[in-house]
């Protein structure tokens, strides 16, 4: 059994696909009744992780509970405690949002599977629109019915994989809202997503997955702090005076986004330290369209990070 007060535990996992090695070592641990983010980019082993967890895939190496239990040796038990919300939608376009959640509900073997349905359907908003094709639903609606699918029977733990991924803003800020409301009822929210503002909004801890590997984990408070307060962000006149900024500048953490030429600089805040940098960017010539003082977020933690790692 895991220990009492985590839903999840994962020991030294590792996972791989002929000769591409996706996961590396991935150590980390989800305490009960928490909202608990996996950060990464594209192709970091985000929906791999949440494979293995909910035991559609078999891991090479480690030891993995889910709700207490084995995901190798009890898997039948881990289905009975978890849900699975996936990247891509899982109900039927064809029948009405209430026919969705009925089969569903029967397929979770619940006694009473229409109420449980109207009950959930109600909960988000869906009432009104409960009978009509969910082909002429929203994005939006669409995403939040996926999610209440998902719930009857009431599990233990929901697993979310990128579950804001192409929706509008609107649409997004409402489904955050709806994941605090689930995680407020107890249960515990595992999800995995790109966006950082969504991990920052969302999670009680986060853990930065690149590569297959765990760079860096805590409360975004935490991660945040990795960072000196001080910051400045430089907008240059081009991709090479960006580069040269960055040459110069490498004694101080650093994180940029190239297509926008933005270069954002951690510094003690101190005037002499910022002094040092544009003396540096004025003796070098360095073309500098704008610059201003801002306040590090946990976007820029990422960044910063992953440079760091490419450069080790």
């Amino acid at each position: 059994m895991a220990p009492q007060n985590d839903m999840i535990t994962v020991l030294h996992l590792r996972k791989g696909y002929r000769h591409k090695e996706v996961l590396r070592d991935v150590t980390f641990s989800v305490p009960s009744g928490t909202t608990f983010a996996l950060l990464g980019s594209n192709g970091a082993g985000k929906t791999t992780t949440i494979r293995i967890l909910t035991t559609q895939l078999k891991p090479d190496g480690g030891k993995i509970t889910v709700a207490g239990y084995d995901v190798a040796r009890d898997p039948r038990r881990i289905h009975e405690s978890i849900s699975l919300t996936g990247q891509f939608s899982a109900v039927d376009e064809a029948l009405t949002g209430r026919e969705n959640m009925v089969i569903m509900g029967k397929l979770r073997q619940l006694p009473d599977a229409r109420k449980d349905a109207a009950e959930l359907l109600d909960y988000f908003g869906l009432t009104a629109s409960a009978d009509q094709p969910v082909s002429s639903y929203s994005g939006g609606m669409k995403r939040k019915l996926d999610i209440a699918m998902s719930l009857p029977g009431k599990p233990k733990i929901i697993f979310l994989d990128e579950p804001t991924t192409g929706l509008d803003p609107q649409s997004r800020r409402a489904m955050w809202d709806i994941i605090k409301e689930l995680n407020r009822s107890g249960i515990t929210v595992f999800l995995t997503t790109q966006y950082l503002e969504e991990a920052e909004q969302l999670a009680d801890h986060i853990a930065i997955l690149d590569k297959g590997m765990i760079i860096a984990e805590g409360t975004p408070g935490e991660l945040k702090a990795y960072l000196p307060r001080g910051a400045v962000e430089f907008v240059f006149g081009s991709p090479g005076a960006l580069n040269q900024a960055e040459t110069l500048i490498r004694d101080h953490k650093t994180a940029s986004v190239p297509g926008q030429n933005k270069l954002t600089v951690f510094t003690d805040g101190s005037i002499q330290a910022l002094a040092q940098i544009f003396h540096l960017l004025y003796t070098h010539k360095i073309e500098l369209r704008d610059f201003a003082q801002v306040t590090p977020g946990l976007e820029d933690v990422f960044l910063s990070i992953i440079r760091e790692k490419e450069e080790d």
